[in-house]
């Protein structure tokens, strides 16, 4: 694939923003591939991506962030341009469940997802030869359940140990301290074997049967201090009916909660979703 500048931008509507961009673009003869935008009449807020050929610019990515300053400033944006070339350094994070780290390695080992696996960091060793089989380091961060500080210190090391960009979350059963959510605002990605809102917290497929549901889905989301309210990213549901016990819904839900972290994590290192307040636009 060719090299891109990606410009993932939001600010209040108004005339002419799509028009200063490309103007701006056109200045440096940079081609524009790919062009989204999404006008929200309820908040009076526009948002925009833009996929610009990084050979067809004059200057590197560093250049380009000064250069488009200016107009930026102008338009009152929130805003952030990345290079394609440099996929973010990402950290798995799990427990003992296994299908959607297993999923994730192996869409990354085929190329489908365009990560730089840094490391898996887990609370067990159960996952430990999967991990490594892949050729990815592997850190075990055990828990005392009486005293879970030093854990979580662990983790805030490594991740800046190594550089991370994002953390996924791929059913590590932990609860993340305040800290470590302020760390990396938008940047750590949870999978929650619900639909959210409904069945927030532990077991909700056992909540789930208890109310008689008709659909169970899962829920990709960016972590914030509120447990399982952060942001959604992307959702998706399946159909089940009273015949199906609780493992059966397990069994299905698991299925479900692949598909969608997958989905959702490959929107973000693609920097195709914006977040604004408590919801996401997803440029997808």
């Amino acid at each position: 694939m060719s090299r891109v500048y990606r410009l993932l931008m939001a600010c209040p509507d108004q005339v002419g923003i799509v028009a200063k961009v490309a103007s701006f673009l056109a200045q440096y003869n940079g081609t524009i591939v790919e062009a989204n935008h999404h006008a929200d009449p309820y908040t009076g807020w526009f948002f925009m991506r833009n996929e610009i050929l990084a050979d067809t610019l004059p200057f590197d990515l560093q250049t380009l962030k000064t250069v488009f300053g200016p107009i930026a400033k102008d338009l009152q944006m929130t805003w952030r341009i990345s290079d394609s070339a440099s996929p973010k350094r990402t950290l798995l994070m799990a427990s003992k469940e296994s299908h959607c780290l297993a999923d994730i390695l192996n869409r990354w080992h085929s190329q489908d997802l365009d990560a730089n696996l840094v490391g898996v960091a887990s609370n067990h060793q159960d996952l430990q030869g999967l991990v490594e089989w892949h050729g990815i380091p592997f850190y075990h961060l055990p828990v005392d359940p009486k005293d879970k500080a030093p854990h979580f210190a662990a983790v805030e090391s490594l991740v800046s140990e190594l550089e991370v960009d994002t953390v996924v979350l791929a059913r590590y059963m932990q609860i993340l301290p305040e800290n470590l959510c302020k760390l990396l605002p938008g940047r750590i990605i949870n999978i929650h074997h619900s639909f959210l809102p409904s069945f927030v917290g532990a077991k909700p497929y056992h909540q789930a049967h208890e109310r008689g549901v008709k659909l169970i889905g899962a829920t990709c989301h960016y972590v914030t201090q509120e447990l399982d309210a952060g942001p959604i990213i992307d959702q998706d549901v399946i159909r089940v009916s009273h015949r199906d016990a609780i493992e059966d819904m397990v069994r299905l839900g698991k299925d479900v909660e692949r598909v969608v972290l997958a989905r959702g994590l490959r929107w973000h290192l693609e920097d195709r979703v914006v977040v604004h307040g408590n919801k996401t636009v997803v440029f997808n």
